[in-house]
């Protein structure tokens, strides 16, 4: 039985493409979550009065890859200590965020963060936001697997495809064989 998750954690495009390559990820949509606006546009996100996050949803086989690695896989490949920022990109669409679908998720999350504090992975407080999910809003075709078909566009080159990498080396055991 499939599970969803739901996380923001920066550009949607980073997500994306991190998350595609695990073994037991069935699917993955870049979009929007946890605003007002009905079916809001990328224009409008972007703008920050939404209120929405940009996310990236993750339909995964728990029997082959686990929430908690989904977690680590998140925790890896953005700062969870900035508040409403990634590296250059600015604004509480870029927030980190995990929207929980079960208590069991809350509590997995909760476990996760306590640990990487514990072990004093970054020098700030972990500021991530749980929230329960509530609604999701694909983004438009073009963000879909934005990496895989744009590895040149300079944005994707810079900032990505190191992500990309990182996920690669930390996470080797749990890849798609191609």
């Amino acid at each position: 039985m499939s599970e969803l998750a739901t996380f923001g954690g920066g550009c949607f495009w980073c997500l994306d493409a991190a998350f595609r390559q695990l073994r037991g990820v069935e699917k993955v949509v870049s979009g929007y979550s946890g605003g007002k606006r009905p079916n809001p546009t990328y224009e409008q996100v972007c703008s920050g009065a939404t209120g929405h996050a940009e996310v990236t949803q993750i339909t995964f086989d728990p029997n082959i890859v686990s929430y908690r690695d989904l977690l680590g896989v998140l925790f890896t490949i953005h700062d969870p200590t900035t508040l409403n920022r990634q590296g250059g990109d600015i604004g509480t669409q870029y927030r980190s965020v995990i929207f929980y679908h079960s208590q069991e998720q809350l509590a997995a999350a909760k476990e996760v963060i306590a640990e990487l504090e514990r072990e004093k992975v970054w020098d700030e407080p972990i500021i991530t936001e749980l929230a329960p999910f509530s609604v999701f809003y694909p983004a438009e075709d073009y963000h879909q697997d934005y990496f895989n078909k744009n590895p040149n566009q300079p944005y994707c080159a810079a900032i990505v495809a190191p992500k990309v990498s990182k996920v690669r080396k930390a996470y080797f055991d749990r890849l798609v064989r191609t």
